[in-house]
């Protein structure tokens, strides 16, 4: 009988063993990469001074383009037009 349960011991920590090691870090893995509450919160806050950001660069254009026409083409601009 004893034979038998070492037998059955020696299998479970060589098949299962391995598997549940596997599926563990697997399982961190993945909660790892979701992002928690303080990560999206800071996430939306980045998007919303991106788009508060793009909005003022385009009155700024807005208003230059009606100062001075022709600030695009100024060879200080010259980086611009490559984009």
């Amino acid at each position: 009988m004893s034979d038998n349960l070492t037998a059955l011991l020696i299998v479970i920590c060589c098949v299962l063993g391995p598997v549940w090691i596997f599926f563990n870090y697997l399982a961190r893995s993945r909660a790892a990469r979701a992002l928690n509450g303080a990560d999206a919160a800071a996430l939306e806050g980045m998007l919303g001074n991106m788009q508060r950001l793009e909005q003022r660069v385009q009155v700024m254009e807005q208003i230059l383009d009606a100062e001075v026409p022709d600030w695009r083409n100024h060879p200080a601009n010259i980086y611009r037009q490559a984009s």
